[in-house]
């Protein structure tokens, strides 16, 4: 294994693997801390502590990345959101200076650019479209809103050292040029570097600079060159992997409340049948996963949806009479659960809107480790799994993709264009 990666949800370790197996690296993601098949190039191990208590979030990303060391990772990714979803007491800067003082590593570049998906960094600010991340939607996110979107500054709140910054004309001078300014930044006592990205471009440059580092931060976009460099090195097999197309029932299951995620869930409505879970109901007992479940076996013909994505304002609502960390436990776990009971029935293909929703999935199903399909929609790929048979996945996160994702994964997954 050459390089390892260490993402704080699922959705995110699917987007990171999907980047490195496009460009070229054989690549298997792992669930937990690492177990399985490690006969791969690059190993993507998917955590759940993007919410988690700091203490659990470094004690898991450490263990993560000291199983990575000892399986010859020679560089390691923290990969996290390309919203940066945090809080000012966050898990995200942590993570890292727990992850620099490991590896024993002077300077590591933060950069959450994804210009594909329209995450842009500039003067260390980030954008979503062309909107600030604060004015994005994601100052409602239920867990993380980012309301600030000074990078530097948010990170800044959650780390004891000061945050460096490298403005894009640096960047755009070439690797060789930014090299210097990391070293600079190094000397100016900056561990945690923001670095600017606004094209594909940029984000190749910093990975041709960041080629002998042993740590590298940032969101899936940062791993797009990181192939090239072992490439070039004469690293890589060439080889890709075989992935198995899965057919037979199929399920949406949507727990994300993201702008994007409301729309697709209206677009999958349109042509499926769909049961909406108020998390009011779910709080009060009302709805069980047995009852879900026979709702969408009865339905199973026609690729139905199940979902408790709400407008802002419901959600806000819930999560003032009820409790915040319990409503989103009741949530996760109802997920979980009737992920579970469906594939033990003969589901065989499973799509999940929302990042926290994709982690209690993955964990309900004890999956060990998934090969990486083709990409769906930029920072998306099919997942398969071996759960009595091929099990096919999707696991997006609540800001990605298209209207349609959710039908036209399910149709990727069948291996249907």
């Amino acid at each position: 294994m050459l390089l390892g990666a260490i993402a704080d949800d699922f959705t995110g370790a699917s987007d990171l693997a999907n980047t490195l197996a496009r460009g070229g690296m054989s690549t298997v993601q792992f669930v937990g801390t690492g177990r399985g098949k490690t006969d791969c190039e690059a190993g993507v191990i998917a955590l759940k502590t993007r919410s988690a208590p700091v203490d659990d979030a470094v004690r898991q990303s450490l263990e993560a990345a000291r199983w990575l060391l000892e399986q010859g990772c020679e560089q390691i990714v923290f990969k996290y959101c390309s919203t940066f979803d945090s809080t000012p007491s966050g898990n995200i800067g942590p993570v890292a200076e727990a992850l620099l003082r490991l590896t024993g590593t002077g300077v590591a570049v933060v950069c959450p650019a994804f210009p594909a998906t329209g995450r842009r960094l500039f003067m260390g600010h980030l954008f979503v479209g062309d909107r600030l991340l604060s004015e994005s939607g994601m100052q409602n996110h239920p867990l993380t809103p980012m309301t600030d979107p000074d990078i530097r500054r948010w990170l800044q709140q959650q780390t004891k050292g000061e945050i460096g910054s490298i403005a894009l004309d640096v960047v755009r001078s070439g690797a060789a040029a930014l090299r210097n300014g990391l070293r600079a930044e190094l000397t100016a006592g900056h561990r945690l570097v923001v670095v600017d990205a606004i094209e594909d471009s940029d984000l190749t440059t910093i990975a041709a600079a960041v080629a002998d580092h042993k740590l590298v931060t940032g969101g899936s976009g940062i791993a797009q060159g990181l192939p090239q460099n072992f490439r070039d090195q004469g690293k890589l097999s060439g080889a890709a992997a075989e992935v198995p197309l899965v057919d037979g029932p199929g399920v949406v299951i949507c727990g994300s409340c993201s702008t994007t995620s409301q729309n697709q869930v209206a677009c999958h409505l349109q042509n499926h049948p769909g049961l909406a879970i108020d998390p009011a109901v779910l709080m009060r007992g009302s709805m069980s996963v047995e009852r879900a479940a026979r709702w969408v076996e009865a339905n199973a013909a026609e690729n139905p949806i199940v979902y408790s994505t709400a407008a802002p304002e419901v959600v806000s609502f819930v999560q003032q009479r009820f409790g915040r960390e319990d409503v989103a436990g009741k949530i996760e776990a109802f997920f979980g659960g009737l992920a579970r009971r469906l594939a033990d029935a003969g589901t065989r293909q499973i799509v999940v809107g929302g990042g926290e929703t994709s982690g209690a999935v993955v964990e309900a199903l004890g999956l060990k480790n998934m090969m990486i399909g083709p990409e769906i929609d930029p920072g998306v790929p099919v997942l398969v799994a071996d759960r009595s048979g091929p099990l096919g996945l999707a696991l997006k996160s609540g800001n990605f993709g298209s209207p349609h994702f959710f039908a036209k994964a399910l149709d990727r997954i069948a291996g249907h264009e």
